[in-house]
């Protein structure tokens, strides 16, 4: 949610947020990122992809002020985060939480600048507004990550992560619907005391070799720019050199699902998982595909996995209560799918599934409400309008009967059966 308005005793301290603004050699802006200020004389913390083929980074403040990266105390390019030296001065800082204490439904605030508002000289801070699903391994089993519904929008990444005190627990790193990981901060805080640094130029000359740095600028082309073609090339790069490369075959699955090579996707999603057997999201996508394909069992099985490894997982849920549903266990699905619509009410595909559920079920009047609050939220298929047109009719809706059959030969103006079902309406008085 992207709300305003304090939601705690005292604000977070937005002057500790910066937006940093990556550079090449010749001052062309390569990308944008957030960052908050950990030590007064000037030690930033930040994603470390944020810092990949940056010859500068300028630095803004909302308050106005600039600062510039003079050198680099620490990266992690395994857990993508970056401690970095401004210029001396002295800055405002943000407090350092316990990202060990988290549990499921814990508030966060999420700070950050939207790429998209990023102009030449600022940008405007964003704050939002969530909790915790979970804190899980993703691709690295070693490595977890705070799960949360604190929406992260492109640019973030780097950004704080707070809790009900202020406090950072967690960095933005990665953005997505319902799916919005933080990088835990308690990593982090032993290397915040570092004394010595080491130029961006030496960090740019050893990313050229580093297979982290190949992995965010295949990342980069897929999700920032949309161009799958230029990430399957360094992906493939990647995989060349370390087969092993759990995020690499991930995300190449999703290069090759842009390019409508589904049987190529569903193989990288496998291999993924030959490599990491828990690793949610690859179980969830690649569910999905096996319950579209009509491979209901492995689908189920996946997706249970999926659940069972992160109770919370929206998708996961929402998808799992589609296959089980049409595997004949509506009962099962609903539970599932209201627990989903519980987490995320704006999650429409919830509601859509729910919808079928529950007129699997015969309880007609709730599944008109859902499906009519499903397509108010942008869901407009076929099969919900056979259905609504199935219950105002057996309700004797007949006007609301026709109003879904034209509807449903406005989508698919040849539909024979919809053309039938018309002519064979009563006529209304």
């Amino acid at each position: 949610m992207f709300l305003s308005g304090p939601v705690s005793a005292y604000e977070v301290n937005k002057n500790a947020v910066a937006l940093l603004i990556a550079k090449d050699k010749a001052g062309k802006i390569v990308g944008t990122g957030s960052g908050f200020v950990a030590r007064p004389e000037g030690t930033l913390v930040t994603n470390y992809h944020v810092l990949v083929d940056a010859h500068s980074i300028d630095v803004r403040f909302p308050d106005g002020s600039r600062s510039e990266v003079t050198g680099v105390f620490k990266v992690d390019r395994a857990r993508d985060f970056a401690i970095i030296k401004l210029k001396e001065g002295f800055y405002s800082t943000l407090e350092i939480g316990d990202s060990s204490s988290l549990k499921p439904y814990d508030y966060t605030s999420a700070l950050g600048y939207l790429s998209a508002q990023v102009t030449e000289d600022n940008g405007q801070i964003v704050q939002t507004y969530g909790f915790v699903l979970g804190v899980h391994p993703q691709a690295d089993p070693k490595t977890p990550f705070i799960y949360t519904t604190s929406a992260f929008g492109p640019g973030f990444s780097g950004g704080p992560v707070v809790n009900k005190s202020n406090k950072v627990v967690g960095l933005a790193t990665v953005e997505g619907r319902s799916i919005n990981l933080a990088l835990p901060i308690n990593p982090v805080k032993e290397f915040l005391d570092s004394k010595t640094t080491f130029s961006l130029q030496k960090l740019l000359d050893e990313d050229q070799t580093s297979l982290e740095a190949m992995y965010y600028r295949g990342n980069y082309f897929l999700y920032g720019l949309g161009d799958p073609n230029k990430a399957l090339y360094e992906f493939e790069k990647i995989l060349a050199k370390d087969p092993n490369f759990i995020l690499a075959h991930y995300d190449l699955a999703v290069a090759y699902r842009d390019l409508g090579m589904i049987e190529k996707a569903i193989g990288q999603y496998e291999k993924t998982l030959e490599l990491n057997p828990g690793f949610p999201e690859a179980l969830s996508n690649l569910g999905g595909y096996y319950f579209r394909s009509g491979k209901l069992n492995k689908a189920v099985e996946l997706l249970k996995k999926a659940v069972q490894v992160y109770p919370n997982f929206i998708q996961a849920l929402s998808n799992l209560g589609a296959a089980l549903n049409k595997q004949g266990h509506p009962d099962e699905a609903v539970r599932l799918l209201k627990k989903a619509l519980a987490l995320d009410p704006e999650f429409a595909i919830a509601n859509f599934n729910l919808g079928n559920s529950l007129f699997a079920l015969n309880r007609m009047d709730e599944a008109q409400k859902v499906f009519e609050l499903s397509q108010k939220q942008g869901i407009d298929f076929l099969s919900m309008h056979w259905k609504l047109y199935e219950i105002h009719k057996k309700s004797q809706r007949i006007p609301d009967a026709e109003k879904e059959l034209k509807t449903i030969l406005e989508i698919d103006p040849f539909n024979e059966e919809a053309k039938k079902r018309l002519s064979e309406l009563p006529i209304a008085h």
